[in-house]
């Protein structure tokens, strides 16, 4: 009898401490899910540059030299070893000086749809994280690099209606395999005009030049008005000689196909009322213009081809910090909002949250060049954050869902990481950052020995060589993994292997916004 007494008790008490268990385990996680539910908090704005994160900053130092690798012309102070001077004629026949610029990725031609993107994008870099840059000694390099390609779009636009948009011919070039210096072959120009307008191509290097011409302001004023001047031209070019380059000329279909002008037309028109404070321009984009063209309510992906998401981040920009006359349009508004679906998209726990992404959580959405959109992306979003975080702005909805700048931050972080390393196969995707990263990059240059004699056609050696790249094209972001997150390593694969000067604008923008934990300057001026 005591026996059964005492196993009842025993059994009581067991209940008990069991029912206390569940409901502690259910507290928990209730104050879990107000915890992750709750308002984001928001710190204090960060002043000038703070400590520096190691890892960006050397990651920085690499990725800007790959901009010295793809130089073409007369090398100045050349810091890469294995390049010398090439392309010394380019233009002649048009009796214009087109050597400089840069060959836009292991081939030899100069496409000027994505060398003005590069431009346009690296000067965002500069004005946004200049001091950022500075901390590492890399705002130097970065305005060098950014000159070489002004200068060369400078000459190509010899008039008003004139653009040349490329040079050299990539069916004889992609029949050739050799080293920049030692071409021998034609390299016929190509142009747009009123003829054969080209409004995507010139309004994209109207931005460029408009964005650089706020870099230069305050060091070189003759060469910032000059560059403000072009700019104008050619979004007026633009704007009034409306047409597709891609339709005007036929054969740039196979290489960088544009799908479209408008998100130009309010790229650049949204550059120059930044470079120029001219309300004209700011009516453009919230206009008529704007409701063709910006496709409101829908976010894209930021991309050499499409820069819809990059001008909705910059004009909230003007939303974030403008004056009240132009902060509060409501069409502004709808650009803000706009960027802001694009941030929601890209936040992984976020509602709306994009599928497009590995199980790694690497933003993936092409094959070809998988990591221009991921890098792309998240150099938006760590501006966006630093833009909440200096307006003093706590939280962004997605689907009422509020995230905060320390989240936008921690997703720009994720890729960056994965760029560098963090990943399924542990390999760099920035050549020359950690110690495993591509050897059999695609590459003509830095595929072919430094001191070997080679013509057109006898370099293809070299192409189907097993040992790794005599050359480290340092600094060149290749295209990237699959989507099952695998990557081959072979000369061959330009799918995968290929850098390009874009991607490597983007990776300077993403990794100077990293740098340091320092807010955006509010004025371009």
């Amino acid at each position: 009898m005591g026996e059964r007494s005492r196993k009842k008790g025993f059994c009581g008490w067991f209940l008990v401490l069991l029912v206390a268990a569940v409901i502690a385990i259910a507290v928990m996680i209730t104050l879990k899910k107000r915890s992750q539910n709750s308002e984001p908090e928001l710190g204090p704005v960060p002043g000038p540059p703070g400590q520096v994160q190691k890892k960006y900053g050397d990651a920085l130092k690499i990725a800007m030299q790959f901009f010295d690798v793809q130089k073409s012309g007369k090398l100045v102070d050349n810091k890469i070893s294995w390049r010398g001077d090439s392309a010394l004629k380019d233009g002649i026949e048009a009796k214009l000086d087109l050597s400089k610029g840069m060959y836009d990725a292991g081939d030899h031609i100069k496409f000027g749809f994505p060398l003005a993107f590069t431009a346009t994008v690296l000067s965002w870099a500069i004005l946004e994280y200049g001091d950022q840059m500075k901390t590492v000694d890399q705002l130097g390099p970065a305005q060098d690099s950014l000159k070489w390609i002004t200068d060369y779009l400078i000459e190509a636009h010899p008039s008003e209606n004139v653009l040349y948009i490329q040079v050299g011919d990539p069916e004889t070039d992609h029949g050739c395999w050799e080293r920049p210096e030692a071409m021998t072959e034609k390299r016929p120009l190509i142009q747009v005009n009123t003829s054969s307008p080209g409004t995507d191509v010139a309004a994209e290097t109207a931005a460029a030049m408009a964005s650089a011409s706020l870099v230069f302001k305050s060091s070189d004023s003759t060469y910032s008005s000059t560059l403000l001047k072009h700019a104008k031209q050619l979004f007026t070019f633009a704007d009034k000689h409306r047409g597709s380059y891609s339709e005007s000329i036929r054969e740039v279909q196979t290489y960088y196909n544009s799908t479209g002008y408008g998100d130009e037309l309010l790229w650049a028109a949204s550059w120059l009322y930044h470079a120029t404070g001219d309300k004209s321009y700011f009516e453009y984009v919230t206009g008529e213009n704007g409701n063709d063209f910006a496709e409101f309510g829908s976010p894209s992906w930021f991309s050499w081809d499409n820069k819809l998401a990059g001008t909705q981040v910059l004009l909230s920009r003007v939303s974030f910090f403008g004056e009240k006359d132009t902060s509060n349009s409501a069409s502004l508004n709808k650009y803000r909002n706009t960027a802001e679906a694009v941030i929601c998209g890209l936040l992984p726990k976020s509602p709306s949250a994009t599928k497009s992404r590995t199980d790694n959580g690497l933003i993936w959405v092409s094959e070809w060049n998988a990591l221009q959109h991921p890098v792309a992306s998240a150099f938006l979003a760590v501006l966006y954050s630093d833009y909440m975080l200096t307006s003093r702005t706590a939280k962004l909805s997605c689907s009422g869902e509020s995230y905060g700048p320390s989240d936008i931050r921690k997703f720009a972080i994720s890729q960056v990481d994965y760029v560098l390393g963090d990943n399924p196969l542990k390999m760099s995707y920035l050549v020359g950052y950690g110690d495993k990263y591509p050897e059999y990059v695609h590459h003509r240059g830095a595929s072919i020995p430094e001191d070997a004699t080679t013509s057109c056609k006898t370099g293809w050696k070299w192409l189907e060589s097993t040992d790794p790249n005599p050359n480290v094209a340092v600094g060149g972001v290749v295209g990237g993994p699959f989507l099952n997150e695998t990557y081959v390593d072979s000369r061959n694969n330009s799918m995968q292997g290929e850098p390009t000067t874009y991607n490597s604008a983007v990776m300077v923008g993403l990794l100077s916004g990293l740098i340091t934990t320092s807010s955006v300057v509010q004025s371009f001026t």
